[in-house]
């Protein structure tokens, strides 16, 4: 029996596995306004314009360039964190855990630890071209750095490749955790509270790094005087991991290299291998259709019924069309997996962020930002749902959005008039609740309460800017995973608007004009509003190519 010598070698599944996890990351889950000569190639090509905003916003690290290597890779590591951390988080439920994969996938001969790493090596690769690209310019700061040298590139693209793998692997694990000790009623829930749990501690870790470097004293060592409870959190394992190969630091840094790669080692064979194996039953299990109803969701069905034709929201609903949209924004944000694990750990770091600005950064507990805080917590608030709205056009059930455009309904501006009321009335009224109870209890006092008004007045147009020109139609486009590395820009950019609206209101306060501040903000929004919402009443139904 002979050979064809000129027959191409077979593919690996492994290859083939990853090629297609990485095709479907750069084209999307759909087909529609794909073109053949436009097609990405590669991660780069992708995420140009993406990777080089975190390039720039990277060279804040040259404002390190005279600190020791420790500091700055302390800082780098941080942010990294809160990147990778955010996007792994954001992006993990839909590429880990495709309803449509399970039905194509798991009857071919293809083991569940292939799926897995292949899965992983993309968020992983991604991970890396953002992490690249936010610490190219640091490591330039830290050959600059007094104690830095030559090493310093090397050591720190070691230590961010292993922060990657402890990131990736780490939101396996959980998962993996879940699948083995929970039953399927339960899993979905607590999958989505595992992911909200990974993004707010992700973004936790990063945003703690920067007020300890803060109040450390770093001296000739590397390595200063900071709180014990600093080397617990993974930016200082890997930042003394740089400390130690670059030749600068002593024991402490040594230490801190060991146990970050140590608990590196440890989480990566944890979820390639010694739980991989639970995968397949998660997939199996979230594949299932049952004929009965979980109780669970026929409690919510009546709980979401009463509330609808309750007499304060059957007024607000009056238009049924909107009712429509509101009773299916609700029931998707209460009962569908890939909804949740969308929405709620995407907006969870948002939470962290103005709570942070508020906590007091010296030792005798006084806050240096005065009242800034709570004009931006105020601020930040009007910008959540602009988020929310953004997140909830995506669906695995994307196709039955064509319904929409077959019903009697000349545009999308009463769905998207629907969807910010389920919105309103699920997201953003209890995140008023919350905020406005973290600033008296973290203030002692009423009295700065009306800084969060600037942000409450703006609410409205920050709500329908999603909206503008027929956009973020609910559950009408395909999950986009290439959208999730954006989202620590798009963060970045909600930061810069809510700073600028907060100082402009804390100028007003200080200068005894707030009153009049506030007028005139009424009347601008109020003009804003108008012209968008005439704007999306006119809207038609956006292209479907």
């Amino acid at each position: 029996m002979t050979t064809d010598a000129s027959a191409p070698a077979a593919v690996s599944p492994d290859r083939a596995l990853h090629r297609l996890f990485l095709t479907l990351f750069l084209r999307g889950r759909s087909s529609r306004g794909l073109r053949r000569n436009n097609m990405p190639r590669s991660v780069a090509s992708k995420l140009l314009l993406t990777l080089l905003a975190y390039g720039c916003f990277g060279c804040f690290a040259l404002a390190f360039v005279q600190r020791p290597v420790f500091e700055i890779s302390i800082y780098l590591h941080g942010m990294t964190l809160l990147f990778c951390g955010m996007f792994i988080a954001a992006s993990s439920g839909e590429i880990l855990f495709n309803k449509e994969e399970a039905d194509i996938l798991l009857h071919r001969p293809v083991t569940p630890q292939a799926l897995l790493r292949a899965k992983l090596t993309v968020l992983l690769q991604v991970s890396l071209w953002i992490a690249g690209a936010f610490n190219l310019a640091g490591m330039v700061a830290g050959v600059l750095s007094p104690n830095g040298n030559a090493l310093y590139p090397l050591a720190h693209a070691l230590s961010t490749v292993l922060e990657a793998v402890f990131c990736a692997g780490g939101v396996v694990l959980a998962y993996e955790l879940c699948l083995r000790s929970f039953g399927r009623e339960k899993l979905e829930g607590i999958m989505t509270t595992v992911q909200v749990l990974v993004a707010v501690g992700t973004v936790v870790a990063g945003q703690l790094v920067p007020r300890v470097i803060g109040r450390a004293t770093f001296q000739r060592g590397s390595i200063g005087i900071h709180p014990w409870w600093f080397d617990l959190l993974p930016p200082a394992w890997f930042a003394g991991l740089d400390d130690a190969i670059t030749g600068n630091g002593g024991i402490r840094a040594m230490t801190l290299a060991v146990i970050g790669v140590a608990c590196t080692s440890l989480v990566a064979w944890l979820a390639l291998g010694r739980m991989a194996r639970h995968y397949e039953t998660g997939m199996q299990l979230l594949g299932e259709t049952t004929s009965a109803v979980p109780a669970s969701q026929l409690a919510s069905r009546r709980w979401l019924d009463a509330l609808v034709h309750s007499p304060l929201l059957s007024w607000w609903l009056r238009n049924p069309v909107r009712r429509a949209a509101f009773v299916l924004v609700a029931s998707y944000l209460v009962r569908d997996r890939d909804v949740k694990l969308r929405v709620y750990p995407g907006l969870a770091p948002l939470l962290v962020m103005p709570i942070a600005f508020m906590m007091p950064v010296s030792q005798h507990g006084a806050d240096p930002f005065g009242g800034f805080g709570v004009a931006f917590c105020g601020a930040y608030m009007g910008m959540i749902p602009l988020f929310a709205l953004s997140l909830l056009q995506y669906s695995q059930q994307w196709q039955a959005g064509d319904v929409f455009r077959a019903a009697p309904i000349p545009g999308p501006a009463l769905l998207c008039a629907g969807a910010r009321q389920a919105v309103t009335c699920f997201i953003t009224i209890p995140l008023m609740v919350f905020f406005t109870a973290v600033v008296y209890f973290l203030r002692h006092t009423s009295a700065e309460l009306p800084l969060l008004l600037p942000g409450l007045i703006a609410l409205p147009a920050f709500t329908l800017a999603p909206h503008l020109g027929g956009k973020a139609i609910p559950f009408s486009k395909a999950g986009e995973e290439a959208r999730s590395a954006r989202r620590g820009l798009d963060l970045f950019g909600v930061i810069l608007v809510s700073i600028s609206l907060s100082l402009v209101a804390i100028w007003a306060w200080s200068m005894g004009w707030f009153h009049w501040f506030l007028l005139s903000e009424i009347a601008v929004v109020g003009v804003i509003y108008t012209l968008m919402r005439v704007s999306l009443t006119r809207a038609p139904w956006p292209s479907m190519e």
